[in-house]
């Protein structure tokens, strides 16, 4: 059904006007008590083999959307409504700005793929700080009811902003937000941003991340809010490793790997030439196996000391399989979304249920790493 909606619908309009439509439609349905309860009864079905812990907090299962759909925290119960065990929202900036110029997002139909060129498009930590408030303050009266997901906030650096006053850049959003999110993270990955991805050297990453984690722990006295990094694919295996061993240096929560690529030279892309060559950061399927092999390079680094999410070409159940298996504790997608439609999540998790069953192991915790393991067994 919704293989022809995209086809005949969405295909047909700009990738930017889909998506705000989309989402339009998601928020709406959230807002329906009635509508909500039929589409995550349909959605949304609770599988107790797939519960899950990580970053302090029980979650129903372990895939979740990624940064970049919600990017000002809009529709986070109706994502969740749809089957996301948690829900990323951003990134967000310390100020308010409209991003790049349009055209700025771009299909590559054949090849399951996006680029985008967005360039941090939000409506500011201050704004985003204040609905997240609000939304906390309706769930603390009883609304809405359903599943509640794990919100993660995706913190990123202000365009104008210097590079020298990065670090300051961070901190307001981190104080401004960090009460309202079961988990931070630090974006040094996009390339959208000029100057951004520099930041993701060992030299300028330590300060940056122990200014983060002293405004959180300041924002939060109470209770530890966990902090974690995103990190490019097209790091060298160098790089990777040193930030793995500065995330166990700092103490830091989790590793998301990876973000969207730059890269488009061994790719196989099959599509319109002309979109390929767009700049912008490029996600979908043809960015699994880098993916994958970062995954795999800092759980061989890091192991069970550092929790570490998977993303970047997950469609498929054999994929959210094979992230838990080289290691990742919890998955995330986005791309995928676009082409598969609100039925993607589910589909995921009867897949991994599938999986997990025919498997030698009786929970995914015991499944995290176990490729490793067993090569290193081997």
């Amino acid at each position: 059904m919704y293989s022809l909606l995209f086809k005949t619908v969405f295909a047909r309009m700009d990738p930017e006007a889909a998506h705000r439509l989309a989402f339009g439609l998601i928020r709406l349905a959230a807002r329906l008590p009635l509508v909500r309860g039929v589409i995550a009864a349909r959605f949304a079905p609770r599988r107790e083999e797939l519960g899950v812990r990580a970053l302090g907090r029980s979650m129903p299962g372990p895939f979740g959307l990624a940064a970049g759909f919600d990017k000002n925290a809009e529709g986070i119960d109706g994502l969740a409504m749809l089957g996301f065990d948690h829900v990323e929202v951003g990134t967000v900036t310390g100020q308010a700005q409209p991003g790049n110029p349009r055209k700025r997002l771009f299909r590559l139909l054949p090849d399951r793929a996006l680029i985008n060129r967005m360039g941090f498009n939000n409506d500011g930590s201050a704004a985003v700080g204040a609905r997240l408030a609000a939304r906390a303050r309706r769930r603390g009266s009883g609304r809405p009811a359903g599943r509640t997901p794990v919100v993660g906030v995706n913190i990123g650096k202000t365009k104008a902003v210097p590079e020298e006053e990065a670090a300051a850049d961070y901190v307001t959003s981190a104080r401004r937000l960090a009460a309202y999110a079961d988990y931070l993270v630090v974006n040094v990955s996009s390339p959208n941003t000029p100057g951004l991805r520099a930041l993701q050297a060992t030299e300028s990453l330590r300060p940056l991340l122990g200014a983060v984690r002293e405004a959180a722990d300041e924002a939060v006295p109470d209770r530890r809010v966990p902090l974690l990094v995103k990190i490019a694919p097209d790091l060298a295996d160098e790089d990777v490793d040193a930030v793995a061993d500065l995330a166990v240096e700092l103490g830091l929560d989790g590793i998301i790997a990876t973000n969207t690529t730059i890269a488009r030279d061994g790719l196989g892309l099959s599509g319109d030439p002309s979109i390929a060559s767009e700049t912008g950061g490029l996600s979908g399927a043809p960015l699994r196996e880098r993916s994958l092999e970062v995954l795999r390079r800092l759980y061989a680094r890091v192991g069970d000391r550092v929790t570490l999410v998977g993303v970047g070409g997950v469609t498929t159940a054999d994929d959210l399989w094979q992230r838990i298996l080289a290691g990742a504790t919890l998955v995330q997608g986005y791309s995928a979304f676009v082409y598969e439609g609100p039925g993607w999540a589910r589909k995921l998790h009867a897949g991994l249920a599938e999986r997990l069953a025919a498997s030698p192991y009786a929970t995914l915790a015991e499944a995290v790493g176990a490729e490793n393991r067993k090569a290193e067994a081997a």
